[in-house]
């Protein structure tokens, strides 16, 4: 499926996964003074950035559950965790989870501090073990298990 754009006069199709990427870019860039997170030097980072943010009392409680952690930010309230861009697409994040398409943090005196990063070169934590080590600590059933209405 694509939708038809004109540029100078020459139509180009536009795919579904275009449009998505355009809207999120549109949305993250109207967030005001957002600050984003950065990659730390050295790391590669081929598939986007996005966060996920938490309480900073469940983040010891994630820390164990996780068999990969990648770059942990801090502040005194939340622990933002990297994820791969697009981790929340078929994902509803529980709450009080809040999720960060790329990387923006709320305007804040200072951005959150790196209290942890991974060996190797990706920044990444893997985001379905994130989830339901989330959905674990806060009780919450993930998504797909959750019984349907009609």
């Amino acid at each position: 499926m694509g939708v038809r754009a004109t540029s100078a006069g020459a139509p180009r199709v536009l795919s579904l996964d275009t449009l998505v990427r355009m809207e999120r870019g549109r949305t993250a860039s109207g967030q005001g003074a957002s600050r984003r997170l950065t990659v730390p030097e050295g790391m590669q980072a081929p598939l986007g950035c996005d966060a996920v943010a938490m309480p900073a009392r469940l983040g010891p409680l994630l820390m164990p559950r996780l068999p990969r952690v990648g770059c942990v930010y801090a502040d005194s309230t939340h622990w933002w965790w990297l994820v791969p861009s697009d981790s929340d697409v078929a994902l509803e994040w529980p709450s009080p989870a809040h999720y960060a398409t790329g990387a923006l943090v709320p305007a804040s005196p200072s951005l959150p501090g790196l209290i942890h990063t991974p060996d190797g070169k990706l920044p990444y934590t893997p985001p379905i073990p994130l989830y339901l080590a989330l959905c674990r600590v806060t009780g919450t059933p993930p998504a797909w298990s959750r019984p349907i209405s009609a």
